[in-house]
Order: structure tokens, then C-alpha cells, then sequence
């Protein structure tokens, strides 16, 4: 784990959507509905929540650039700086 609060924040999202998956365990370049075994309801249930959190617009033209954890990770954390 991490001191990221970003980091932190899109894990415990993630626990809430697939609390079965290790978050350490996974492929982080890889498609997040492949590794967490997620639909698309899920997933926007994991935008949704981030977007709220965060107080992020997450527009659905976005959603190319949130494939994979680390380039959600780096989605959030540039789009909050």
C-alpha cells in the first residue's frame, strides 16, 4: 500500500465493487473489468463513487482514458491536482 490518498481512495472503491480480488494481486495495466470481473453496471458504480468523492466530473468521454487501475490512478490524480 500506499500514502496516496488518490491511491487509497480508488482501492477502497474498487473493495466495494469486487471485494473478493486482492487489490495488490492484480495487473495494473490491465482492463479493470477483466481483473476485477466487473460489469458495466459496476463500473459505473466505481466512477460514480469517485466522481463523488471527489467532487470530479467523470464525463463517459473520458471513460477511454480509465481502463486500467493505473490509468484511472492517473486519471484522478491529474485531474485533481
Amino acid at each position: 500500500m500506499t500514502d496516496d490518498p488518490i491511491y487509497a481512495l480508488l482501492a477502497e472503491h474498487l473493495r466495494r465493487v469486487a471485494p473478493e480480488i486482492p487489490i495488490d494481486d492484480i495487473d495494473r495495466s490491465a482492463d479493470l473489468r477483466d481483473e476485477f470481473d466487473i460489469d458495466s453496471m459496476d463500473f459505473m458504480t466505481l466512477i460514480t463513487g469517485l466522481g463523488k468523492a471527489l467532487s470530479l466530473p467523470m464525463p463517459e468521454a473520458d471513460y477511454d482514458q480509465m481502463r486500467s487501475f493505473d490509468d484511472l490512478l492517473g486519471y484522478l490524480r491529474s485531474h485533481t491536482a
